[in-house]
This record gives structure tokens, C-alpha cells and sequence, in this order.
């Protein structure tokens, strides 16, 4: 059964913006300037170790579990957490606890991570990296039933324990909102099947499009029911005053995925929401048309002070065109 959306969200476009620009003492602070300016939702990421040589990370719930403390209304994100690397009954204790802090206010977001640096996190706490999309599929129904359930047992492929009962249970009933974020089409059906949302990322419109369209005929060949079901996107996004220096600060950021037949420009362009406030209005239209709801905008930022300034502008000049 897909976990209710509300009626907010089913009835208008919803806005994101990501934590991971703020340094980690000032989430809180990031996080209330999010929710003034009337974001719907603060989402964060995460890695154990990413890059060789490794660049800093920090991990989506801890992170989330601050912004929730700090903030009222807004809602919390885990965009996302990498479910593999963790065992299901310590993942459904932390989600609850971070349900519970935020008073019924988290969307959990989950992933098996698709960077090209994948297999060190993986290798480190000795999880097979080949079975990690067998380990989610088998986790997600588990969670499930830890949060809803008492004196749950399993003995399944990966995971086997006896008896868990997790109190207190989340806010949310019956549980928070799984969305299922990836690229690949083994994604795409874990999320038409198992998941509450989509949540694709550096996917150009016409691929968004494709995805959702893929999603509804896996959901409708496995009979299930899609009207509760949340289409998202992850988005990276770079505003400007100055069109020329927007793009060039999405080059910079994406334009490692250039290839042969594609230019850093193009890829920047394809996959990053970029230009001036009526370029973004215009490519947020764009991913509306392709049927996306719930945009969460990753401002691609030199520093703290220009997130904060893409933020407001976003807020204050981009966002009310939907509203």
C-alpha cells in the first residue's frame, strides 16, 4: 500500500532545497533561513567515503535529524540514504527516530548509489557491492513492517533476525514516505513496485519524461495503484543574474560527464537547471510538463553565502510563478 500524500502535495508543485552546501554547524541555521523563505522540504545526502583521494562527506539522517530540531513546518528529506550499507533493523530505528524528532515531518529517500567511486564505500564495510540492489528489494517491505508492526521475524537472503520490536514507532502512519531514487531500470521497477515516489537524478527532461512513463507501466503490470504515488527530481541548479556565469559555475560541476558526442556545455545544460530566473522558470515549466511534482533544487554554490543567495532568489523570483 502506498503511504498517503497530502493534499498539499498532491494539489500543487513542491520545492526543495538541498542542506549539503551548509557546513555541518550550520545546518540548523541553513535550515530555518530554507523554511523563511518557504521551501516544502530540506533534503540531504550522504556518502561514507567518496573520491579517491576522498573529498569530506557527512551522512543524510544525523544531518536531517538537526534541520527537523531547528525548524516547524518544513519538511525533512534523506536524498538519500544508502540503504545497503546498512543492516534494516539499525535503518527503521534511525528513520523512526528521525520521524519522531521531526514530528511526522520525514520523507525517507533511499538509493543504492550509482557514483563511480561506489564500490569503495561498499568494499569498506564489507558489503558486496553486486548485491546491493537485492539487498534493498529484500530491506524495503522489512521496514515496512518494522515500523508498523511488533515481534517481527525474517530469514531471507541477507538479513535474518528474531523478535524485533522497534518503540517507539514513527509519527507517520502507517510510515514515513519511501522514495526510491536511481537511474537505471532496475530502480525505476523497485520504485514502481516497492517504493512511495521516484526521486531520479542527472536525468535530462527527456529522460524524466521516459522514467515517469516506465514507472507507470511497471507499476500497472505488477496491478498496482499510482494515484498516491510522488514523481520527484533531484536538481541541480545554478542561478544567476548573468547567464554566462551561471553556466560556467555548471561546467565546472558537471562537466565531468562529458563524453565523445557531448560537450561540458552540453551536459551543463542537459542536466542542470541554469541561467537567469526566467531560464529557471522555464526549465522547472519544462520538468512539470515532463511530469515531475516535487522539484529539490541542489544549488551548485561557491561558498555558504552564494547557497544562500541562489536560495533567496529562487524563493523570492522563481517559485512564486507556481504558486
Amino acid at each position: 500500500m502506498l503511504v498517503e500524500e497530502s493534499a498539499m502535495a498532491t494539489a500543487t508543485i513542491t520545492f526543495g532545497c538541498s542542506l549539503n552546501q551548509a557546513e555541518p554547524h550550520h545546518v540548523a541555521e541553513f535550515a530555518q533561513r530554507a523554511e523563511a523563505f518557504g521551501y516544502d522540504r530540506l533534503v540531504a545526502g550522504e556518502h561514507v567515503q567518496d573520491g579517491n583521494p576522498p573529498i569530506p562527506r557527512i551522512l543524510s539522517l544525523p544531518v536531517l535529524a538537526a534541520a527537523a530540531a531547528a525548524t516547524r513546518q518544513v519538511r525533512v528529506m534523506s536524498g538519500i540514504v544508502i540503504a545497503p550499507l546498512y543492516h534494516p533493523v539499525m535503518l527503521a530505528k534511525l528513520v523512526a527516530t528521525v520521524d519522531r524528532i521531526a514530528n511526522g515531518r520525514l520523507d525517507f529517500g533511499i538509493g543504492i548509489s550509482g557514483q563511480r567511486s561506489t564500490r569503495i564505500e561498499y568494499d569498506i564495510l564489507n558489503v558486496p557491492v553486486e548485491t546491493r540492489g537485492r539487498r534493498t528489494n529484500e530491506m524495503l517491505p522489512l521496514l515496512r513492517r518494522l515500523w508498523t508492526e511488533q515481534h517481527v521475524t525474517h530469514k531471507g537472503e541477507f538479513y535474518q533476525f528474531e523478535d524485533a520490536t522497534l518503540l517507539p514507532q514513527p509519527v507517520q502512519k502507517p510510515c514515513p514516505p519511501i522514495w526510491i531514487a536511481g537511474r537505471s531500470d532496475a530502480a525505476m521497477k523497485r520504485a514502481a513496485t516497492l517504493g512511495d515516489g521516484w526521486y531520479p537524478y542527472l536525468f535530462t527532461v527527456r529522460r524524466l519524461k521516459e522514467s515517469n512513463e516506465t514507472i507507470r507501466t511497471e507499476a500497472q503490470a505488477a496491478g498496482r495503484d499510482l494515484a498516491n504515488f510522488r514523481f520527484g527530481v533531484a536538481q541541480p541548479t545554478s542561478i544567476s543574474e548573468d547567464r554566462r556565469e551561471a553556466l560556467a559555475v555548471a561546467v565546472k560541476n558537471l562537466g565531468k560527464y562529458a563524453t565523445a558526442q557531448r560537450s561540458a556545455e552540453d551536459v551543463a545544460k542537459g542536466l542542470c537547471l541554469t541561467g537567469t530566473v526566467q531560464d529557471c522558470i522555464k526549465g522547472i515549466q519544462d520538468r512539470i510538463d515532463a511530469g515531475v511534482r516535487h522539484i529539490n533544487l541542489a544549488f551548485l554554490a561557491k561558498d555558504e553565502q552564494d547557497a544562500y543567495r541562489q536560495m533567496e532568489l529562487v524563493a523570492t523570483q522563481v517559485i512564486p510563478s507556481f504558486r
